[in-house]
């Protein structure tokens, strides 16, 4: 089954709603957005950086921390009135324009 974010920002909003009781504070999800980030990045760094794992590592999926940093930041988008489908085409025709010659300029690249 394929998901809009739409549909997904209206999911996770009707999930807090009727499970969740009730949104956390903006900064409280701003603080935990930062710590999920963390554990996604734990996780990538020991699996594709030069890190090796821990035993606390283990079972670990990096996909479902990916959802769970998704998850946080639909969240906040909900809580502040955010439609990130119109904010991600946004950013994408903003980095289209600004960049559209940047990166195949860009000697590290090639």
């Amino acid at each position: 089954m394929d998901i809009t974010i739409k549909q997904a920002q209206q999911q996770v909003d009707e999930w807090i709603k009727t499970i969740g009781v009730r949104y956390f504070s903006e900064l409280t999800n701003l603080g935990i957005l930062m710590e999920e980030t963390g554990e996604l990045a734990r996780l990538m760094v020991r699996k594709y950086g030069d890190q090796s794992s821990k035993e606390s590592d283990l079972g670990k999926d990096i996909a479902d921390e990916m959802a769970d940093v998704l998850w946080v930041l639909m969240c906040l988008a909900n809580q502040t009135g955010v439609d990130l489908t119109e904010a991600l085409k946004k950013n994408i025709e903003k980095k289209t324009t600004r960049d559209a010659e940047r990166h195949r300029q860009n000697d590290k690249l090639k």
